[in-house]
């Protein structure tokens, strides 16, 4: 895939990037705000928060109620249907995942790494309820997750370090993680056996296993895909079964992408 990310030098729009937050902010919120509360939320002035809600309603980016409440519009929509027909990606999980065979049963995600959150890009539900919500869109500190620590293991320390000062390390589970040193030791290890594991980590009585998929050009994932299952009952067997599987789907994303063979890699093989 093409690289469109401009210089890190590159100069800003301030009005964009005023916007931007603000759509951000509708879209994190799950009830209408009115105009005060974003002003609040994005601390500033009402009236340019006033002329950029009429500029994103005009749009369809945001929505007035009778009320006088905003909330995200349906213009994103469109806008996402074009990123699911236009990704390469996208379009290499939804058919992977669907043809290997251990994973036609359980919940399977796409995720990538947005700061020290992944974002879930794309989820093929499982035939059983599970304790998270992996919606398309939806965010998760990515310490936590099996997608995350596979994505933050092809990083230097230093870099992952510097992700997590970013946010409060606050655990979802007893069994979370407990702190930044703690993550790296983990991440030597999945560096070595070539896999992540969230082992009841985002929720109590599940159990994730995540690999990472590369792009053309760059040494860190850009992406990683995950595979999450009710612990009790997973026998021995299943388990790699599950993470043969999910590591199976993440190189065959990594070949749609382009990804020159890797003679050395932040994973190892697993033994």
């Amino acid at each position: 895939m093409p690289d469109l990310l401009p210089p890190a030098d590159a100069p800003r729009v301030p009005a964009v990037d005023r916007a931007v937050r603000l759509i951000d902010a509708l879209a994190a919120s799950h009830e209408p705000l009115a105009l005060a509360e974003l002003a609040r939320r994005l601390a500033l002035p009402k009236s340019s928060v006033h002329g950029l809600l009429a500029t994103l309603v005009a749009h369809g980016l945001a929505r007035r109620n009778d009320d006088g409440e905003f909330s995200l519009g349906t213009r994103p929509l469109q806008w996402a249907d074009a990123y699911v027909a236009q990704s390469d990606i996208l379009r290499a999980f939804d058919a992977n995942a669907r043809r290997i065979e251990p994973l036609a049963t359980e919940t399977v995600m796409l995720a990538v790494l947005e700061g020290a959150e992944v974002l879930y890009l794309a989820c093929r539900p499982g035939s059983r309820p599970l304790a998270v919500n992996f919606r398309v869109g939806g965010r998760f500190p990515a310490a936590f997750t099996s997608s995350g620590k596979a994505m933050m293991a092809s990083l230097p320390d230093d870099t992952v370090r510097s992700l997590l000062a970013r946010q409060p390390f606050n655990r979802p589970t007893r069994h979370s993680v407990a702190s930044a040193a703690a993550l790296l030791r983990q991440l030597a290890g999945v560096r070595k056996q070539g896999y992540a594991t969230d082992d009841e980590e985002t929720a109590e009585g599940m159990q994730c296993f995540g690999a990472p998929v590369y792009g053309p050009r760059r040494p860190e994932a850009v992406a990683a895909v995950a595979v999450s299952v009710i612990k009790a009952g997973l026998s021995t067997r299943r388990r790699s079964e599950l993470v043969a599987s999910v590591r199976q789907l993440a190189q065959e994303l990594s070949n749609a992408l382009g990804a020159a063979p890797r003679r050395a890699t932040p994973f190892a093989q697993a033994a």
